[in-house]
């Protein structure tokens, strides 16, 4: 069973955590102190970190600093920081000293399982990424970066691929603007949420039937965008077809 370290002082905040995480199936251990953070990964095995940075001792980015600076496994065990600190700087200050991800509070819930999920697949390294998405008339050709609808092919720049691909990695879920970000245009950029928008705009006008009335790509109010697929719609292995 995938075993998370969650380090919060917010009671409230890390019950919430708590409870999310093991309804999900995970099996959790909880600190409020930094301190106790370092301690409790030097004597067990966890697969992840969900580390806040305001702690009552040394701050979130001195315990991934810690972290990172072993020989031993939690030199690159997975690290989700948490931080209401939204500016760009501290962002960039958690990634530079090791953080797999970064979330700005407040976070949906939501959001946060689908950004445990992401990391926990990188860091395993082996899981399988979709091969084909289809939906409609549309079919999706990610290793040969070839979309069809009704059987014609339709141009769509790679940007649009990473972005679909983000949603067959969990289809008909919710996904933020910031997981779309941070997915489909990477850690090392730095574009806004609107920039997402805008795309999403345009990648409607080329699979939607109805654009301004759209089937498959909807927007959820407040929470971000969902492609309106079911798992089984999801190829995962060889893409076959054209």
């Amino acid at each position: 069973m995938t075993r998370i370290l969650v380090v919060e002082d917010d009671p409230s905040i890390r019950l919430g955590l708590e409870d999310t995480l093991r309804a999900k199936g995970y099996e959790v251990d909880v600190v409020s102190r930094g301190g106790d953070a370092v301690e409790r990964v030097g004597a067990g095995k966890y697969d992840l970190v969900i580390l806040d940075v305001m702690l009552p001792d040394i701050d979130g980015f001195e315990v991934c600093r810690r972290l990172r600076a072993t020989r031993g496994a939690s030199a690159t065990l997975p690290v989700i920081i948490l931080s209401a600190r939204g500016a760009e700087i501290d962002r960039v200050r958690g990634l530079e000293i090791g953080a797999d991800d970064y979330v700005t509070k407040p976070f949906s819930l939501m959001e946060l399982l689908a950004r445990v999920a992401s990391v926990l697949r990188r860091a395993h390294g082996g899981a399988v990424e979709p091969e084909t998405l289809r939906f409609g008339d549309m079919v999706i050709d990610f290793p040969r970066q070839i979309a069809t609808k009704r059987g014609e092919r339709v141009e769509l720049p790679a940007r649009a691929f990473a972005i679909l691909k983000v949603f067959a990695r969990r289809p008909g879920e919710v996904v933020s603007r910031q997981l779309l970000l941070d997915e489909a245009w990477g850690y090392d950029a730095y574009p806004n949420t609107r920039t997402v928008d805008n795309h999403l705009v345009k990648l409607r006008r080329a699979i939607e039937d109805e654009p301004d009335r759209p089937r498959w790509l909807l927007t959820v109010h407040g929470a971000g965008y969902k492609l309106d697929v079911a798992a089984a719609a999801v190829t995962l292995g060889p893409a076959r077809g054209g």
